[in-house]
């Protein structure tokens, strides 16, 4: 009777399994498959860096089991895209199968070599084929290739990456860090073709780098420019007639093109401008998605100062837009919109000048601890065993915001000066607990450091998601700015007269629809 029981079981399941098995035959396709899109667009790409991996879904819509009896590319074997059928990869596929109802995927990547074509921009296009003859269906591919020019550091005997040296540590030790010395020839960046930078390009001493107008920069992954000891940057970018397309502004930026990463921080490194760098000058630049957007380091007493910048934006920054320590800043018509961190963070002392700027943190990309405004006289975020410096900071007509409820940050010691002020600008302090009631720094009444300050007020800011700090119709900042420092700054970041009723900010408002 055991026995009985105990091969019932195997019985049954050998049924099951021979009444759900098939002999898995399949009808030859017969030209009806469908596809999730009739053409595949891979988005532009810099020539020998591959693309990102886009997808196709290929559909069985019959009540039949189907084979397909080729999938492949029409250039074959020579073609520069590569496909990757059901797991497998490759450039040819026979005999696939696709089941009654059911899809499968196919992954498209491409890579081109652009250099025996003599252009700078190649729309290329190939197509996958299946099956031939009547029944053959097709799926466009497309991708805009562009080519540009590399910089990176050399190769060393060892298989190791050429490198820079920023110093020794405190055991004597080389602080080194991948990259190279731009050659006299790679000083002057222009804008017939953009630049893509892997590892740090240096600027020698006293030698200068000059970007022209409309110029492309795109960096590496842990990539970027160092100005050293002597040497200097000049970025000439000039105004632009489109807003959008910003054509005759310098842009920094990742290098990946794809719409995917348009806004993803901390894509590649920093402009720093070490200690010693001198005469550093910026104009109609605009950095985005970078670690650390401008890095100021050093000559704090520097006439003129160690970096004047004017009519840019940085934002996007994984932790600082301008991190600026014991160093001279001025700055005229800036946009430092969104940041992991601050957007602009002057620590260790310095001497810093700055009008007519928009300073205004609204990160959502995660949990952000520091102030879109941040001073201090003391070492916040780097040696924090060094001694404070004095610190000189003015603000007039600058707006200080963001989406946390304190976004000015003051941090001084009893050793060092630490003297500031702000004049016309609106700020966002909500101290709700009263943690600062007894601060004589967050007084807002004494006008040795506030004056005609407007507190908490309503921006009104176009779009924060997407750093668009241009003025609403409602923004508090509207004709509130100081006149006599607006006839030194007659011309917004975009051109727009300011000189009659000017507005805090680097945007005088205009009349614009709301988005």
């Amino acid at each position: 009777m055991r026995q009985r029981l105990f091969i019932f079981p195997i019985l049954l399941l050998i049924l099951l399994w021979c009444s759900c098995r098939k002999d898995f035959q399949y009808d030859i396709s017969s030209g009806n498959l469908e596809f999730s899109k009739d053409t595949v667009y891979l988005d532009t790409v810099f020539t020998n860096i591959g693309s990102s991996t886009y997808s196709l879904k290929v559909y069985n819509r019959s009540n039949n089991d189907i084979q397909i009896p080729n999938v492949r590319l029409a250039q074959g074997s020579n073609s520069s895209y590569r496909l990757n059928v059901d797991g497998v990869a490759g450039k040819e596929f026979e005999n696939v199968p696709l089941m009654a109802k059911d899809s499968l995927f196919i992954f498209i990547e491409t890579t081109f070599d652009l250099s025996a074509l003599n252009q700078n921009e190649f729309l290329y296009t190939d197509a996958i084929l299946f099956d031939e003859g009547p029944k053959q269906q097709e799926v466009q591919l497309v991708t805009l290739i562009k080519d540009a020019i590399f910089l990176y550091p050399a190769e060393n005997a060892d298989g190791t990456k050429e490198t820079l040296l920023l110093g020794l540590d405190k055991d004597g030790n080389e602080i080194r860090i991948e990259g190279f010395l731009l050659t006299d020839e790679q000083l002057s960046f222009s804008n017939e073709k953009p630049y893509v930078i892997y590892g740090y390009a240096g600027v020698a001493s006293e030698k200068t780098l000059s970007i022209a107008a409309g110029s492309r920069v795109h960096f590496h992954k842990d990539s970027g420019i160092l100005i050293g000891d002597g040497a200097s940057l000049s970025v000439n970018g000039t105004l632009s007639v489109d807003t959008l397309l910003l054509e005759n502004e310098v842009i920094f930026e990742g290098d990946r093109l794809e719409p995917e990463f348009s806004t993803v921080p901390g894509q590649w490194g920093s402009v720093w401008l070490a200690p010693g760098s001198i005469n550093n000058t910026i104009n109609h630049l605009t950095i985005r998605n970078s670690s650390v957007g401008l890095l100021v380091e050093g000559n704090s007493d520097l006439n003129p100062p160690k970096l004047s910048i004017s009519n840019s934006q940085i934002y996007n920054s994984l932790a600082i837009n301008i991190w600026a320590r014991s160093s001279s800043i001025n700055g005229e018509n800036l946009v430092l919109g969104n940041a992991g961190n601050g957007s602009l963070v002057c620590e260790n002392g310095g001497n810093y000048s700055f009008s007519h700027s928009t300073i205004a943190n609204y990160w959502s990309n995660g949990f952000r601890t520091g102030a879109a405004l941040q001073i201090s006289n003391n070492d916040l975020y780097g040696d924090t065993s060094a001694s404070g410096q004095d610190l000189t900071a003015s603000f007039i007509n600058c707006i200080i915001d963001g989406n946390t409820f304190l976004e000015l940050s003051l941090n001084s010691n009893e050793t060092n000066s630490f003297d500031f002020s702000f004049t016309n600008c609106l700020i966002k302090f909500k101290d709700t607990n009263n943690q600062f009631d007894s601060d004589p720094l967050y007084d807002f009444d004494n006008d040795t450091y506030y004056s005609n300050v407007f507190l908490n007020e309503d921006t009104d800011f176009l779009n924060t998601a997407k750093n668009n700090f241009r003025l609403g119709n409602s923004s508090s900042a509207i004709g509130k700015a100081d006149q006599a420092t607006a006839i030194l700054v007659p011309l917004d970041i975009q051109g727009t007269d300011r000189t009659s009723e000017p507005d805090i900010g680097a945007y005088e408002f205009i009349v614009v629809e709301q988005n």
